[in-house]
């Protein structure tokens, strides 16, 4: 059974910096397309980034494109996501997703397990 266990979240002033994690098991995540979502109050659960974990593609919302970056360390079957020059708007929850589908993904239906979510809050 695939399970995600999402890490690294916290409050932070806007301009900072976090990294969160995304500690794969239970597959063979060398096929696997992964990602970062984001949930905020009221609003719906969006897409942030993917990477293609036997390729190391990666694709980016226009909302994070030059601010966030995507990795994933095959050794420790984790996925990355760095989060610089964090602003308010950036707070949510942020959930990683694992899927089986082949290529770019965006959609959350598209991806069949999730991490529990982890916290992410920009202060002004």
């Amino acid at each position: 059974q695939v399970q995600l266990v999402d890490a690294g979240g916290g409050l932070v002033q806007a301009g900072g910096s976090l990294r969160l994690s995304c500690a794969a098991s239970g597959g063979s995540f060398s096929s696997y397309t992964m990602a970062w979502f984001r949930q905020a109050p009221g609003k719906e659960r969006e897409f942030v980034a993917t990477i293609l974990w036997n390729s190391g593609r990666t694709y980016y919302s226009d909302s994070v494109k030059g601010r966030f970056t995507i990795s994933r360390d095959n050794a420790k079957n984790t996925v990355y996501l760095q989060m610089n020059s964090l602003k308010p708007e950036d707070t949510a929850v942020y959930y990683c997703a694992a899927s089986l589908r082949v290529g770019v993904r965006l959609g959350v239906s598209d991806y069949g397990y999730w991490g529990q979510g982890t916290q992410v809050s920009v202060s002004s």
